[in-house]
Protein backbone atom coordinates (compact mmCIF):
# COMPACT_ATOMS: atom_id res chain seq x y z
CA UNK A 1 0.00 0.00 0.00
CA UNK A 2 1.52 3.33 -1.06
CA UNK A 3 1.48 6.41 1.19
CA UNK A 4 -1.36 8.09 -0.72
CA UNK A 5 -3.61 5.02 -0.38
CA UNK A 6 -2.77 4.69 3.29
CA UNK A 7 -3.63 8.36 3.88
CA UNK A 8 -6.97 7.91 2.13
CA UNK A 9 -7.79 4.86 4.27
CA UNK A 10 -6.85 6.72 7.45
CA UNK A 11 -9.12 9.60 6.43
CA UNK A 12 -11.92 7.13 5.71
CA UNK A 13 -11.69 6.01 9.33
CA UNK A 14 -12.60 9.52 10.43
CA UNK A 15 -15.70 9.75 8.23
CA UNK A 16 -16.68 6.13 7.69
CA UNK A 17 -17.90 3.35 9.95
CA UNK A 18 -15.98 0.35 8.62
CA UNK A 19 -12.90 -1.42 9.90
CA UNK A 20 -11.00 -4.38 8.53
CA UNK A 21 -11.17 -7.69 10.41
CA UNK A 22 -8.70 -10.56 10.23
CA UNK A 23 -9.98 -13.87 11.55
CA UNK A 24 -7.38 -16.54 12.19
CA UNK A 25 -9.15 -19.82 11.48
CA UNK A 26 -8.36 -23.53 11.66
CA UNK A 27 -10.26 -26.25 9.84
CA UNK A 28 -10.28 -29.95 9.01
CA UNK A 29 -10.25 -30.12 5.24
CA UNK A 30 -11.68 -33.64 5.22
CA UNK A 31 -14.97 -32.22 6.52
CA UNK A 32 -15.42 -29.93 3.50
CA UNK A 33 -15.80 -30.43 -0.23
CA UNK A 34 -13.94 -27.26 -1.17
CA UNK A 35 -12.45 -24.04 0.23
CA UNK A 36 -14.20 -21.44 -1.96
CA UNK A 37 -17.95 -21.17 -2.34
CA UNK A 38 -19.24 -23.63 -4.94
CA UNK A 39 -22.91 -24.36 -5.59
CA UNK A 40 -23.98 -27.70 -4.16
CA UNK A 41 -20.72 -28.15 -2.24
CA UNK A 42 -19.88 -27.65 1.42
CA UNK A 43 -17.12 -25.05 1.57
CA UNK A 44 -15.00 -23.49 4.31
CA UNK A 45 -15.83 -19.92 3.31
CA UNK A 46 -19.55 -20.58 2.91
CA UNK A 47 -19.81 -22.23 6.34
CA UNK A 48 -17.88 -19.36 7.89
CA UNK A 49 -20.03 -16.71 6.18
CA UNK A 50 -23.31 -18.44 7.03
CA UNK A 51 -22.62 -18.60 10.75
CA UNK A 52 -21.10 -15.11 10.97
CA UNK A 53 -24.17 -13.65 9.26
CA UNK A 54 -26.46 -15.51 11.65
CA UNK A 55 -24.55 -13.91 14.53
CA UNK A 56 -24.98 -10.41 13.09
CA UNK A 57 -21.56 -9.87 11.52
CA UNK A 58 -21.99 -8.70 7.91
CA UNK A 59 -19.79 -7.14 5.23
CA UNK A 60 -20.32 -5.45 1.89
CA UNK A 61 -17.80 -7.25 -0.30
CA UNK A 62 -16.53 -10.80 -0.47
CA UNK A 63 -14.25 -12.64 1.93
CA UNK A 64 -10.54 -12.53 1.13
CA UNK A 65 -8.11 -15.18 2.30
CA UNK A 66 -4.42 -15.39 3.11
CA UNK A 67 -4.18 -18.85 1.55
CA UNK A 68 -6.52 -20.76 -0.75
CA UNK A 69 -6.33 -24.49 -0.01
CA UNK A 70 -7.11 -27.41 -2.32
CA UNK A 71 -9.89 -29.92 -1.72
CA UNK A 72 -9.49 -31.84 1.59
CA UNK A 73 -6.46 -29.74 2.62
CA UNK A 74 -6.59 -28.65 6.28
CA UNK A 75 -5.28 -25.56 8.02
CA UNK A 76 -3.99 -25.02 11.53
CA UNK A 77 -3.68 -21.35 10.53
CA UNK A 78 -5.33 -19.44 7.74
CA UNK A 79 -6.71 -15.90 7.76
CA UNK A 80 -10.01 -14.62 6.40
CA UNK A 81 -10.34 -10.86 5.90
CA UNK A 82 -13.30 -8.57 5.33
CA UNK A 83 -14.36 -4.96 5.98
CA UNK A 84 -17.39 -4.41 8.21
CA UNK A 85 -19.20 -1.75 10.22
CA UNK A 86 -19.85 -4.27 13.02
CA UNK A 87 -20.16 -2.54 16.39
CA UNK A 88 -20.53 -5.53 18.71
CA UNK A 89 -18.09 -7.35 20.97
CA UNK A 90 -15.91 -9.45 18.66
CA UNK A 91 -14.55 -11.65 21.46
CA UNK A 92 -18.11 -12.65 22.41
CA UNK A 93 -18.93 -13.12 18.74
CA UNK A 94 -16.06 -15.59 18.37
CA UNK A 95 -17.12 -17.42 21.52
CA UNK A 96 -20.61 -17.87 20.07
CA UNK A 97 -19.20 -18.86 16.68
CA UNK A 98 -17.04 -21.60 18.16
CA UNK A 99 -19.85 -22.90 20.35
CA UNK A 100 -22.19 -23.20 17.36
CA UNK A 101 -19.79 -24.32 14.65
CA UNK A 102 -18.74 -27.86 13.97
CA UNK A 103 -15.41 -28.88 15.45
CA UNK A 104 -14.10 -28.87 11.88
CA UNK A 105 -14.03 -25.03 11.75
CA UNK A 106 -12.84 -22.71 14.52
CA UNK A 107 -11.78 -19.08 14.96
CA UNK A 108 -8.65 -18.94 17.11
CA UNK A 109 -8.10 -15.17 17.27
CA UNK A 110 -8.76 -11.89 15.47
CA UNK A 111 -7.19 -8.54 14.69
CA UNK A 112 -8.66 -5.19 13.70
CA UNK A 113 -7.13 -3.35 10.74
CA UNK A 114 -7.64 -0.53 8.29
CA UNK A 115 -10.54 -1.36 5.92
CA UNK A 116 -10.61 -2.09 2.19
CA UNK A 117 -7.23 -3.81 1.91
CA UNK A 118 -6.21 -6.13 -0.92
CA UNK A 119 -5.39 -8.75 1.66
CA UNK A 120 -3.56 -11.44 -0.38
CA UNK A 121 -0.98 -8.77 -1.28
CA UNK A 122 -0.22 -8.38 2.43
CA UNK A 123 1.05 -11.95 2.82
CA UNK A 124 4.82 -12.42 2.92
CA UNK A 125 4.99 -16.18 3.26
CA UNK A 126 2.91 -19.33 3.64
CA UNK A 127 4.01 -22.59 5.26
CA UNK A 128 2.64 -26.07 4.56
CA UNK A 129 3.32 -29.49 6.05
CA UNK A 130 2.78 -32.79 4.22
CA UNK A 131 2.62 -35.84 6.50
CA UNK A 132 2.24 -38.96 4.41
CA UNK A 133 1.78 -42.48 5.71
CA UNK A 134 5.21 -43.97 6.41
CA UNK A 135 4.34 -47.19 4.59
CA UNK A 136 3.63 -45.28 1.37
CA UNK A 137 6.94 -43.38 1.29
CA UNK A 138 9.28 -45.12 -1.16
CA UNK A 139 12.42 -42.98 -0.87
CA UNK A 140 14.90 -43.19 1.97
CA UNK A 141 15.17 -40.39 4.51
CA UNK A 142 18.54 -39.35 3.11
CA UNK A 143 17.17 -39.24 -0.44
CA UNK A 144 14.32 -37.04 0.76
CA UNK A 145 16.65 -34.64 2.58
CA UNK A 146 18.94 -34.44 -0.45
CA UNK A 147 15.99 -33.58 -2.68
CA UNK A 148 14.81 -30.94 -0.21
CA UNK A 149 18.19 -29.24 -0.48
CA UNK A 150 18.29 -29.61 -4.25
CA UNK A 151 14.78 -28.22 -4.82
CA UNK A 152 15.00 -25.30 -2.39
CA UNK A 153 15.53 -21.91 -4.01
CA UNK A 154 13.96 -19.50 -6.49
CA UNK A 155 13.34 -20.93 -9.96
CA UNK A 156 10.75 -21.99 -12.56
CA UNK A 157 8.63 -24.61 -10.75
CA UNK A 158 6.16 -25.21 -13.58
CA UNK A 159 7.11 -28.90 -13.83
CA UNK A 160 5.43 -29.26 -10.43
CA UNK A 161 2.00 -27.92 -11.41
CA UNK A 162 -1.02 -28.94 -13.47
CA UNK A 163 -2.23 -27.73 -16.88
CA UNK A 164 -3.91 -24.69 -15.34
CA UNK A 165 -0.70 -23.71 -13.58
CA UNK A 166 1.36 -24.06 -16.73
CA UNK A 167 -0.80 -21.39 -18.37
CA UNK A 168 0.19 -18.80 -15.77
CA UNK A 169 2.58 -16.11 -16.96
CA UNK A 170 4.70 -16.05 -13.79
CA UNK A 171 6.25 -19.46 -13.18
CA UNK A 172 9.17 -18.53 -10.95
CA UNK A 173 8.58 -19.20 -7.25
CA UNK A 174 10.66 -19.23 -4.09
CA UNK A 175 10.37 -22.40 -2.05
CA UNK A 176 12.26 -23.66 1.01
CA UNK A 177 11.99 -27.37 1.84
CA UNK A 178 12.89 -29.45 4.88
CA UNK A 179 12.11 -32.92 6.21
CA UNK A 180 11.81 -33.60 9.92
CA UNK A 181 10.03 -36.29 11.96
CA UNK A 182 8.34 -37.72 8.90
CA UNK A 183 6.97 -34.33 7.85
CA UNK A 184 7.79 -32.58 4.59
CA UNK A 185 7.76 -28.81 5.20
CA UNK A 186 7.28 -26.07 2.59
CA UNK A 187 7.78 -22.31 2.93
CA UNK A 188 7.27 -19.77 0.16
CA UNK A 189 5.63 -16.50 -0.82
CA UNK A 190 3.26 -18.18 -3.26
CA UNK A 191 2.68 -21.59 -4.80
CA UNK A 192 1.39 -22.71 -8.18
CA UNK A 193 -1.76 -24.89 -8.42
CA UNK A 194 -1.11 -28.32 -6.86
CA UNK A 195 2.61 -27.47 -6.58
CA UNK A 196 2.97 -28.67 -2.99
CA UNK A 197 1.20 -31.99 -3.59
CA UNK A 198 3.10 -32.71 -6.81
CA UNK A 199 6.45 -31.83 -5.22
CA UNK A 200 5.50 -34.06 -2.28
CA UNK A 201 4.84 -36.93 -4.71
CA UNK A 202 8.22 -36.43 -6.39
CA UNK A 203 10.19 -36.12 -3.15
CA UNK A 204 8.46 -38.86 -1.14
CA UNK A 205 7.44 -41.43 -3.76
CA UNK A 206 9.35 -40.62 -6.99
CA UNK A 207 6.07 -40.09 -8.87
CA UNK A 208 4.44 -37.09 -10.56
CA UNK A 209 0.76 -37.49 -9.70
CA UNK A 210 -0.31 -35.12 -6.89
CA UNK A 211 -0.62 -36.87 -3.55
CA UNK A 212 -3.97 -36.69 -1.68
CA UNK A 213 -4.88 -33.36 -0.11
CA UNK A 214 -6.02 -34.95 3.16
CA UNK A 215 -2.39 -35.31 4.29
CA UNK A 216 -1.56 -31.64 3.70
CA UNK A 217 -1.94 -28.80 6.22
CA UNK A 218 -1.48 -25.04 5.88
CA UNK A 219 0.42 -24.32 9.10
CA UNK A 220 1.42 -20.66 9.12
CA UNK A 221 0.73 -17.28 7.52
CA UNK A 222 3.50 -14.67 7.72
CA UNK A 223 2.35 -11.12 7.05
CA UNK A 224 4.45 -8.40 5.45
CA UNK A 225 5.89 -5.75 7.74
CA UNK A 226 3.66 -3.27 5.93
CA UNK A 227 0.58 -5.18 7.10
CA UNK A 228 1.77 -5.15 10.69
CA UNK A 229 1.69 -1.35 10.45
CA UNK A 230 -2.00 -1.39 9.45
CA UNK A 231 -3.22 -3.40 12.44
CA UNK A 232 -5.24 -1.43 15.00
CA UNK A 233 -4.66 -2.14 18.69
CA UNK A 234 -6.13 -0.80 21.92
CA UNK A 235 -4.19 2.03 23.57
CA UNK A 236 -5.29 1.99 27.23
CA UNK A 237 -2.26 4.09 28.20
CA UNK A 238 -3.82 7.15 26.53
CA UNK A 239 -5.97 9.14 28.96
CA UNK A 240 -7.26 12.62 28.08
CA UNK A 241 -10.21 14.80 29.10
CA UNK A 242 -13.40 13.92 27.16
CA UNK A 243 -11.65 10.94 25.53
CA UNK A 244 -13.70 7.75 25.80
CA UNK A 245 -10.89 5.44 24.65
CA UNK A 246 -8.08 5.25 22.14
CA UNK A 247 -6.67 2.80 19.62
CA UNK A 248 -3.52 2.97 17.53
CA UNK A 249 -1.73 1.69 14.48
CA UNK A 250 2.04 1.76 14.28
CA UNK A 251 2.09 5.51 13.56
CA UNK A 252 -1.45 6.86 14.12
CA UNK A 253 -3.78 7.18 17.10
CA UNK A 254 -7.56 6.88 16.80
CA UNK A 255 -9.39 8.86 19.48
CA UNK A 256 -13.04 8.08 20.23
CA UNK A 257 -15.19 10.87 21.69
CA UNK A 258 -18.85 11.46 22.46
CA UNK A 259 -20.43 13.15 19.46
CA UNK A 260 -21.86 15.87 21.71
CA UNK A 261 -18.43 16.68 23.10
CA UNK A 262 -16.38 16.51 19.93
CA UNK A 263 -16.27 20.32 19.57
CA UNK A 264 -15.07 20.68 23.15
CA UNK A 265 -12.49 17.96 22.60
CA UNK A 266 -11.16 19.61 19.43
CA UNK A 267 -11.22 23.07 21.05
CA UNK A 268 -11.78 26.50 19.56
CA UNK A 269 -9.89 26.78 16.25
CA UNK A 270 -8.52 23.32 16.93
CA UNK A 271 -6.51 24.51 19.93
CA UNK A 272 -6.84 21.28 21.93
CA UNK A 273 -6.29 18.86 19.06
CA UNK A 274 -3.16 20.77 18.01
CA UNK A 275 -1.72 20.25 21.49
CA UNK A 276 -2.62 16.56 21.39
CA UNK A 277 -0.98 16.12 17.98
CA UNK A 278 2.21 17.65 19.32
CA UNK A 279 2.06 15.09 22.13
CA UNK A 280 1.01 11.98 20.19
CA UNK A 281 1.69 12.67 16.51
CA UNK A 282 -0.93 11.61 13.94
CA UNK A 283 -4.46 11.56 15.39
CA UNK A 284 -7.83 10.67 13.90
CA UNK A 285 -10.93 11.65 15.89
CA UNK A 286 -14.02 9.46 15.58
CA UNK A 287 -17.46 10.29 16.97
CA UNK A 288 -19.52 7.90 19.05
CA UNK A 289 -23.20 8.47 19.80
CA UNK A 290 -23.85 7.47 23.40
Amino acid sequence: MDMESKTMDLRSLEKGSKFGYMYYIAYDGKSFDTFDELKGKKSVKEEFAKLMNELGFTWAKGIQQAGRTDTKVSASENILYMSSNYKGDVDKLIEKFNSRSEKALKINRWKKTLPNLVFPDMVEERAYCYKYKAGKITRSEQEIKDLCEELSGTYDVSRFTDYRGKQLKEKVRRVELSYEDGKLNFRGSSFMPKQVRIMSAHILTDTTNPLPGKYLTLTEIVLKDEMEGLIIEKAPEVVEENLLYAEKTRDTYIFYVDRKKKGEFIGGRGKNIKKLRKKYGNIIVREITL
